[in-house]
């Protein structure tokens, strides 16, 4: 798609909602619906390549862990590094959300004096509380890991206090990294974060694995050393952006002035995002606590698997977030539309297939683990057919949040970990790793079908649309019913794996066939060398 010169007028509005009132502009005749379409698929497909290299790279790291290092030592660890993740999420303050809707409003309001107070709102809060909490982790890392890691013993706080040193930094990475996703790069989250950190972090636990290091030492510092590289290279990255973007800027708006609306926006989110870490890895550290690591150990294999399914999501947010935070901006509720039904299609289309042969092939998957890693086979047979919901419904949180609908997504993010704990306590002691699955369902389905009735109550936005719609058949006729079938007949391996390697011939034919249902005529941007039709300061969409 070509991007067009619009004729605009500025209007002052306020969101529906919990957003700020801002200043924008509204686009005439010319603007039209989608004109960010091409640059989202361009965006979205390079981002896919470097999250499908990271993601592999992490799938292989759980591997040489769970390869390297015993049961119990493997199950210790996942269960240290789920703490550091929920300390680095609790650091970040909802921020990494609120610097890409605030940065992009403001590029594409051509309100540039903006942009340095409001990074600065932001980064200076992470530091400080990303400090704090790792100081306060090194003081409380004995009773933490008496409380979650009892058969673990004193090497757990060891591994606690080396992880929890590094929140800091992380928490400063993932933000300059959002901040640069405001300014409409990619190159920044892919070049540090996909491939770097990601990559280096594998390498130096493979040294240590190989090395026979120890698990409560050497691990957490190959694992955690990598942030402090990231760190650096994102700072300065995010400074350079910073100053570009205000050249032509006469005197930037104080960081004080700013703070209010800011912290309005961002302040449900930060609780939001804390909740939804929660979810992902407090089952995790229960399980330690409750059942033991070698239990730990177990499930965080089994649900790695989601991250391999999750990459297409993870990708195609990055590359549609600021446009849609640019599409509300406008007003445009029918680029708002056309960008969330287009990128469920695209979403359906690439992890459908992904979670469908994970529950045919979750046996040979998990062995790749080593031996006792079997008993996860209900987990990913469960957790893989509960996200092919959740993917349906596309990326219901990111539109509410670039909606300015922030204290939606925080009360379906305190419903969703209300839900996940309790019956994460009831189901655990009972059913040990299939209860945690179950929890972490009840939860899934909690946190996407409420928003996505939200969204239609409101907006009167879904993801349904034809493309969505035609990779859901696709999908089914080519894996679904295929691998369903022949797994109830107790087919082999290699069976099921001729049945894979048909419908894959299969679905990438239909999806040729039906490309323009599927918007993949968009990927024609790949051949251009700059897409004008991404988001665009003032008077261009």
């Amino acid at each position: 798609m070509v991007g067009t010169r619009a004729v605009v007028a500025a209007v002052t509005r306020t969101d529906a909602g919990d957003g700020p009132a801002v200043t924008a502009p509204v686009a005439g005749p010319a603007t039209a619906a989608g004109a960010g379409l091409g640059g989202a698929a361009r965006q979205g497909f390079a981002n896919l390549v470097g999250v499908g290299i990271a993601a592999v790279a992490g799938f292989g790291l759980n591997i040489v862990i769970t390869r390297g290092w015993s049961v119990r030592e493997a199950g210790m660890f996942f269960a240290a590094a789920s703490a550091f993740m929920i300390a680095s999420s609790a650091a970040r303050l909802g921020t990494d959300v609120g610097t890409v809707y605030f940065v992009s409003r403001y590029r594409t309001l051509d309100q540039r004096d903006r942009i340095r107070g409001t990074v600065l709102v932001g980064l200076v809060p992470v530091l400080v509380v990303g400090a704090l909490l790792a100081l306060v982790g090194w003081l409380a890392a004995p009773a933490l890991a008496e409380l979650t890691m009892p058969e673990a013993g004193p090497g757990a706080v060891t591994a606690l206090r080396i992880l929890l040193a590094f929140v800091p930094l992380a928490a400063l990475t993932d933000y300059a990294l959002a901040a640069c996703r405001g300014f409409g790069q990619m190159r920044p989250l892919l070049t540090v974060e996909r491939l770097g950190r990601t990559l280096v972090q594998f390498v130096a636990v493979a040294v240590a694995a190989w090395l026979g290091l120890s698990a409560t030492s050497a691990l957490p510092l190959a694992w955690a050393v990598p942030y402090l590289l990231a760190a650096a290279v994102a700072l300065a990255w995010l400074g350079r952006l910073v100053r570009r973007a205000e050249r032509q800027v006469a005197r930037p708006v104080p960081a004080g002035e700013l703070a209010g609306p800011f912290w309005r926006f961002t302040g449900p989110r930060g609780l939001s995002s804390l909740a939804a870490i929660i979810v992902q890895r407090l089952d995790i550290v229960l399980l330690s606590a409750l059942r033991g690591p070698a239990d730990a150990a177990v499930y965080t294999a089994a649900t790695r698997f989601l991250a391999l399914g999750q990459l297409s999501s993870v990708a195609l947010a990055g590359s549609v977030q600021h446009r849609m935070a640019a599409a509300f901006a406008r007003d445009d509720r029918a680029e708002a539309r056309q960008l969330y039904q287009a990128a469920t299609g695209w979403l359906v289309l690439l992890s459908w297939p992904a979670y469908l042969v994970f529950a045919a092939f979750a046996g040979p998957m998990l062995a790749l683990f080593g031996a006792g890693y079997g008993a996860g086979r209900r987990v990913v047979v469960l957790l893989a057919l509960t996200m092919l919901v959740a993917t349906g419904c596309g990326m219901v949180d990111m539109v509410l949040n670039m909606a300015g609908r922030t204290a939606w997504t925080f009360y379906n993010a305190m419903a969703g970990t209300a839900v996940n704990v309790l019956t994460n306590v009831a189901l655990i002691p009972v059913y040990g790793i299939v209860g945690a699955a179950l929890a972490w369902t009840a939860s899934i389905l909690v946190t996407n079908l409420v928003p996505l009735a939200q969204l239609w109550w409101s907006l009167r936005l879904h993801p349904f649309g034809r493309g969505t719609r035609t990779a859901m058949a696709l999908a089914t006729a080519a894996f679904g019913l295929p691998l369903g079938l022949a797994s109830l007949l107790g087919a082999s391996a290699p069976l099921l794996a001729l049945v894979a390697a048909v419908g894959a011939g299969a679905y990438l034919a239909g999806a040729w066939r039906w490309r323009t249902a599927l918007h993949l005529d968009a990927l024609r941007a790949l051949r251009r060398g700059r897409n004008r039709s991404g988001p665009a300061p003032a008077a261009q969409s």
